[in-house]
């Protein structure tokens, strides 16, 4: 379908004032987008809505701030804002569900209203215009997905009596479909408190907090029959430790929404440094479960630890439980999306108690062992098996660090992603360092040892690895497209499967996984030597956008096949199968 492009000249003149809602630069695609107002002019200190309002053609729609699986949600940043004006989050209505491929996502169809309260200064001068300009980004969908953009304008007048705007009924209906008041405390707090200790709770069985969970029980079997006050002071400092760290990332994440941000639990993940440095940390902890090094100062009790003094030691609780808190950001536990969804809609004082009742939830399992030294009865002996299963509670780590450098892939080019994993296998490699040093038999050559293993680390987490790519054992072997390696393949006689995707679209993913799946496929390509080049449109790519329109498409997926007896290629449907790719290729 080829795309159309709209312009959205709206202008209201009257007597006192003018509103114009303006799309001053927008993309083609199947949404129409505009920034307008309740009303149509302002008045000082009184606040007023505005709203991105999207016209979604007919099989299309966009997404929700929580859009669901492999989309992106509708975003607004102001570019200029007149003084003394502030803006709130987007309030969003009550989204639609979608289910298209198995994958099930939430959004809105015909139209969205995104609305925004904006808060004039006690003091305007009278008869002024005021000029709001924003832009829009957001990604529509139907079979296909197509990023839009758009940057939108609004001017106003300052009055001292509103005015209603056109869209004044529209937008009051759109208040209604809001689920919850962001001002006022929910009549379900108590519900949402309890769903948020139950999150937490639950948080303790992720992978990666349980290995947590499992060597701070096996502290508290080592330490049975020891001083109880002692045992629940580092349960004290642990809790601490789990409470300081969520205040302080609720803190944080309260104050960039408040600034405009539109960032949700987990914020933190969407930046590439942060991925890493927490994959470091669970690579560590994992190698230190399976025994390669043992910290210098007992955490919270581990079994294998070395005894530091009784103040290192009650400091090391606290800090634990601060790392508890970290490795448990990337991991989604039953009630805890709902609960911490829910504090981000709420203000300050009543989220911050949401994300105290998480925290909570979370050391409930310490505190209760703790608090109670009848439950130690109940606990094993200490024996070897407690060495076995330290080490097997390992594994788990591992994973969610494998998960992490997932994730990483999507945030980073190729080459800093084989950086991150070089840079990893010399940090195990100074861990094991550190570890061959703790055991070294004289002062002198541990000293040494470990020094040295200090100096690898930080050395490969602040640099990295400068290495060049070696070639995999993927049967598919994609490489990055151009025009000049069509026509270097074209030229050697090769056929070739130009397949135009992105990370985002769930479509393209279902593809790749249907055709490639097949071994049937796998095989002819080998067998021809086919030549599969990726136009990945994951981000901003100015040449795969231009090749796109060549061909007269605006969105993917998008494949071609170049055979070598055709002068034009083939254009393949956009839902494949390995029927259809080898059917083209018998042509």
């Amino acid at each position: 379908m080829s795309p159309l492009r709209y312009l959205l000249p709206l202008l209201f003149a009257v007597a006192m004032s003018r509103a114009v809602p303006a799309d001053s630069d927008q993309a083609p695609g199947h949404v129409r987008a505009a920034l307008v107002s309740e009303t149509l002019t302002v008045t000082a200190g009184q606040p007023f809505t505005v709203a991105l309002h999207f016209t979604i053609a007919p099989g299309w729609h966009t997404y929700w701030r929580d859009p669901g699986a492999a989309e992106l949600p509708t975003r607004l940043a102001w570019t200029a804002l007149p003084a003394g004006f502030t803006v709130s989050d987007i309030l969003w209505p009550a989204p639609q569900r979608f289910t298209i491929g198995g994958l099930t996502s939430y959004g809105y169809a015909n139209e969205a209203w995104h609305l925004i309260t904006v808060t004039p200064p006690k003091i305007l001068p009278a008869d002024r215009d005021l000029v709001f300009r924003a832009t829009a980004d957001w990604l529509e969908c139907a079979d296909l997905c197509v990023p839009g953009t758009a940057d939108l304008s609004l001017t106003l007048t300052v009055s001292d009596r509103a005015t209603p705007a056109p869209q004044f009924a529209a937008i009051q209906a759109a208040k209604k479909l809001v689920p919850a008041d962001r001002e006022k405390t929910p009549a379900a707090f108590p519900l949402m408190l309890t769903l948020a200790f139950l999150g937490g709770l639950v948080l303790n069985l992720m992978p990666c907090v349980f290995p947590i969970l499992g060597v701070k029980i096996l502290g508290f079997i080592n330490q049975a029959g020891r001083d109880k006050k002692q045992i629940i002071r580092h349960a004290l400092l642990f809790t601490v430790g789990i409470l300081a760290s969520f205040w302080l990332l609720a803190g944080a994440l309260i104050a960039l929404r408040a600034g405009g941000q539109q960032l949700g639990w987990g914020f933190q993940l969407q930046s590439p440094v942060f991925v890493y440095a927490l994959t470091v940390i669970l690579l560590l902890c994992a190698l230190n479960l399976g025994g390669v090094f043992e910290f210098t100062v007992a955490l919270t009790g581990w079994p294998g630890c070395r005894r530091g003094e009784p103040q290192n030691q009650l400091a090391a609780s606290f800090l634990s439980g601060a790392l508890t808190v970290a490795l448990a950001t990337p991991c989604a536990a039953p009630f805890l999306a709902t609960a911490l969804g829910s504090a981000l809609t709420l203000t300050a004082g009543p989220a911050l108690l949401l994300f105290t009742a998480t925290a909570l939830g979370l050391a409930a399992p310490y505190l209760s062992i703790s608090v109670c030294p009848k439950l130690l009865g109940h606990l094993p002996k200490p024996g070897a098996w407690m060495l076995t299963l330290k080490q097997l509670l390992a594994f788990p780590l591992y994973a969610s660090a494998a998960w992490l450098v997932w994730v990483l892939a999507a945030q980073v080019d190729a080459g800093a992603l084989l950086r991150a994993l070089l840079t990893l296998t010399v940090i195990a490699c100074a861990a094991w360092l550190y570890g061959h040093g703790q055991r070294a038999g004289t002062n002198r050559r541990q000293c040494i040892t470990v020094a040295c293993a200090w100096l690898l680390l930080l050395a490969a987490f602040v640099r990295g690895a400068p290495f060049t790519a070696a070639a995999d054992g993927d049967p598919i072997n994609w490489q990055p497209w151009s025009p000049e390696l069509v026509a270097q393949a074209r030229a050697d006689g090769r056929p070739v499967y130009v397949d135009f995707t992105a990370r985002w679209c769930a479509t393209c993913q279902t593809n790749k996984a249907l055709v490639f799946g097949s071994k049937a496929v796998r095989e002819k390509f080998r067998e021809l030597g086919v030549v599969t080049l990726s136009a990945d449109w994951t981000n901003r790519a100015p040449r795969v956008t231009q090749e796109l329109a060549r061909h007269g498409k605006s969105a993917v997926p998008f494949t071609l096949l170049y055979l070598p007896a055709a002068d034009e290629p083939i254009e393949l449907p956009t839902l494949l199968t390995p029927n259809i790719v080898l059917d083209a290729l018998g042509r």
